[in-house]
C-alpha cells in the first residue's frame, strides 16, 4: 500500500511538532550560515594564495560542504530521510547534470553531492542578503533567460566544469508532470560532453512552489535521488539544424523524466 494513501493517525503524525521546530531551526541555520560565509569565511578564504580559479573552487567546495551538512542535519533531527543511488557517477569534467525540481531543497542535495559543481540558479536568489555573497564567490550562473546565460553555461562546460541545471526553471507543480524549457538542451548541444539525469522524488510533497516552510506534512518526508544513465548530446546534434536538434533533445529529456517518474509511481503502487 502506498504510504501516501494511508490515513493520518496520532501514530503516523511522526513527531509533528518536533519536526516543525527542527524545520525552523534548519532554515534559520541555513540563512545564518549564508551570512557567516559572506561576512567571515569567504573574506578569510580570499586571503589565501591562489589564482581566480583556485579561489572559485575553494568557494564551491565550501558551499558544497555547507549543503551536505544542511541535509544531514535535517535527517539527524528527524525532519526527513533520504536515499541516493548512483552518486559516484556525478562530478565528471564537462558533465551537465539535469534534474526535475519537486522541492525547494533539491539544489541543496545536488550541490552537496558534487563539491566543485557550477550551477544555474534562479535570478531572484541573487537579491537574497543571505545568499548573495556565496553566489557571487562561487560564480554560479544567474538564470535570467538571456543569451548571455546560455553562453556562460556552455562556456562552463567547455572549460570542463560540471554544471547542474533544472530544465523546468522553477519547481514542479504538485500532481503535474515536469515541463522542460529548451534552454537546457541548447546548452547541452553547445558544450556538454555528457548529460546525466537525476530523478528526484519527494514523498509526501513538501516545500513546493508558493508553499511556506512551516506548512510541513503530517509525516516525515523522504527524498529519493536516483542517477540515471548518461545521455550523449552529440547523438542529437546530427539530427539537423541546431534548433531542430535542441527541440528533439528537449523532447527526449521531457519524455525520459515522465517515463521514469511514472515507473517509480507504478512500482510503489
Amino acid at each position: 500500500m502506498d504510504l501516501a494513501t494511508q490515513p493520518v493517525t496520532d501514530k503516523n503524525r511522526d513527531a509533528y511538532y518536533w519536526r516543525l521546530l527542527a524545520t525552523a531551526a534548519s532554515f534559520a541555520l541555513f540563512g545564518w550560515s549564508g551570512l557567516w560565509l559572506r561576512l567571515v569565511v569567504f573574506p578569510v578564504l580570499g586571503c589565501l594564495p591562489g589564482d581566480a580559479q583556485t579561489h572559485r573552487q575553494r568557494a564551491r567546495q565550501t558551499v558544497s560542504r555547507k549543503c551536505r551538512s544542511f541535509f544531514r542535519f535535517m535527517a539527524r533531527t528527524g525532519v526527513l530521510t533520504y536515499d541516493i543511488q548512483g552518486a559516484e557517477k556525478l562530478g565528471r569534467s564537462g558533465q551537465m547534470i539535469i534534474a526535475n525540481h519537486p522541492s525547494l531543497i533539491d539544489v541543496v542535495f545536488l550541490l552537496g553531492l558534487v563539491p566543485h559543481a557550477n550551477c544555474v540558479v534562479k535570478k531572484s536568489l541573487w537579491e537574497n542578503p543571505f545568499l548573495r555573497g556565496p553566489l557571487s564567490r562561487t560564480e554560479y550562473i544567474s538564470n535570467d533567460g538571456s543569451m548571455d546565460m546560455l553562453d556562460a553555461a556552455a562556456d562552463a562546460l567547455k572549460s570542463d566544469q560540471t554544471l547542474i541545471i533544472f530544465p523546468e526553471g522553477t519547481r514542479t507543480q504538485p500532481g503535474q508532470p515536469p515541463a522542460f524549457h529548451r534552454g537546457a538542451a541548447v546548452i547541452a548541444l553547445r558544450g556538454a560532453k555528457v548529460v546525466t539525469p537525476v530523478i528526484i522524488k519527494v514523498n509526501p510533497t513538501t516545500l513546493t512552489k508558493a508553499e511556506p516552510w512551516y506548512r510541513i506534512p503530517k509525516r516525515r518526508v523522504h527524498f529519493s535521488l536516483c542517477v540515471g544513465a548518461d545521455i550523449d548530446p552529440q547523438a542529437f546534434a546530427a539530427l539537423g539544424s541546431r534548433p531542430n536538434a535542441s527541440r528533439k533533445l528537449n523532447d527526449y529529456f521531457h519524455q525520459y523524466f515522465i517515463r521514469e517518474l511514472a515507473e517509480d509511481e507504478r512500482s510503489e503502487a
